[in-house]
This record gives structure tokens, sequence and C-alpha cells, in this order.
């Protein structure tokens, strides 16, 4: 049975986690098939927008400790690959070239609190429960430290880091670590409604070109930045997206992106 499952429906892309029996928890297989179908999402036309999801009572659980037991007979070099591998899956995610919305309808605990930390967007309904709790076994949050910076303060990845304590859905939306809290018999529709705004309302040139200056220009110093900023502006005028919008907007008619 696939751990990963991907179906492109309504120009929305999902991407289930698939192994609920272990609550989602991530394994060296698991990451290659979510690499894979995020793989899968970028090269699909149909796909404007991804959905990450889960079938079982847990989004995910994080890092298989079975599995994390028998990598401590690995030597240093074996476990840095196997951790390159996730890192690979978390920045793919991040920069990927489409909007990834996270639909976390149970605990999303350690890895499983980083995959939906990666995300752009997180709907939770309020009985899931968040946290990096790492610590708590002699491990390190160490990939998601790197977007957990990004997303929040240093006060707050602190707080949630360094004690490794689990927050309510409700916490995690004033911490802003998500978006939205919803009903559990809600969720599915907010979310669908949301991405389906993207879908009718944006450009997906423009969405991608966004999200990826989002993810880039905070690395470069304020001059770089802003030379890279009137770039993307020069750039972006000369798509046929950009042309096609304005055209819409002066004509006062609808844009059917």
């Amino acid at each position: 049975m696939a751990l990963i499952t991907y179906h492109c429906e309504q120009r929305i892309g999902y991407i289930t986690l698939n192994r609920p029996e272990k609550r989602n928890a991530l394994n060296s297989e698991m990451v290659t098939e979510l690499k894979a179908a995020f793989k899968q999402a970028d090269d699909d036309p149909n796909c404007k927008v991804i959905v990450l999801k889960a079938i079982g009572q847990a989004f995910s659980a994080g890092a298989d400790l079975g599995y994390l037991q028998t990598l401590q007979q690995n030597t240093f070099e074996e476990n840095y690959a196997d951790s390159t591998h996730l890192k690979e899956l978390f920045e793919q995610i991040y920069f990927h070239n489409k909007v990834v919305i996270a639909q976390v309808e149970g605990h999303a605990i350690a890895g499983g609190c980083g995959l939906a930390t990666v995300c752009d967007f997180v709907y939770s309904v309020p009985d899931a429960m968040f946290g990096y709790t790492e610590v708590k076994i002699g491990f390190v949050p160490a990939i998601v430290m790197f977007f957990l910076l990004r997303k929040i303060n240093e006060k707050r990845a602190k707080d949630l880091l360094l004690s490794g304590r689990l927050i309510s859905a409700n916490q995690a939306a004033e911490m802003e670590l998500i978006n939205h809290v919803i009903s559990a018999d809600e969720i599915s529709n907010a979310v669908e409604g949301f991405a389906t705004q993207l879908i009718e309302q944006c450009s997906a040139d423009s969405l991608q070109l966004t999200k990826r200056m989002i993810g880039e220009i905070q690395t470069l110093p304020p001059q770089a930045a802003l030379d890279y900023a009137a770039k993307s502006n020069a750039g972006a005028r000369e798509t046929a997206d950009c042309k096609k919008g304005i055209a819409a907007f002066l004509n006062k008619e609808k844009i059917n992106w």
C-alpha cells in the first residue's frame, strides 16, 4: 500500500499521508514518496494549488522512533545522508512552485509539526496539538528551526523548541504558527474554498514568483534585496499573465486564470 497518495481535482492537488496505523510517522520511504508526490504536483499542469492532508487520527507523529533506533547503528555519513533526505523534503515544500496548504485534522508533533510549518498556510481542527518535542527524547529540532525562525519570532521559537511543550491549535494560531482553526466538519470545505479562491483570483505565475521572492529575499543584504525586487518587478511586467491581467482590468473584463 502506498504511504502517500496524490490526486488532482478541480485544479487542487491533494497529497495525503497514508500510514494511519503508525500515526503517519515519517521514515525514509515515506519521505521518498512525499518528495515524489510534490514533484508530481509540480509537473501536473492541471494542479495549481496543493493541499497536504492525512488519513487517520494524527496528521503526523513525527519521525518513526523504531526507524530512528535503527539509525543509531549508522555511521555519521549515513545519518547525514538520511538527515539531508528530510532537509530536501522541507526545502522542496517551502520553495515549491505552487502554494501548499496544510489541512491538519490531528496532532502534528515533532517532524510532523515541521511538515506543517514549511507549508504556506495551515488550517487546523481545534483538537489538534502542535509541538517540537525532540528535546524530550534527547534529539534536536534541527532542520525545522531554519523555517520556524522565518515564520515566528525568536522568543516564540525558543519557547517551543527548548521546552518541547505541546500547544493547542488556538495557541498555535495566537503564536502565528498556523493560520486558521476550523471545526472538523467544516475544515475540508474551508480549505477547498480558500484553494479555489487562489485558483480563480490569482495568476499562477504571480503566485510562483511572489512565493519564490518571499523565500529568497530574506537572505539578501538590503541593497541586494531591493535590486532583486526591482528586477522581479520589471520581469513580471513582461509576462503574459501581467499583460492579460492589466488588459482585463482596463477593459473591465473578468480574468480567467
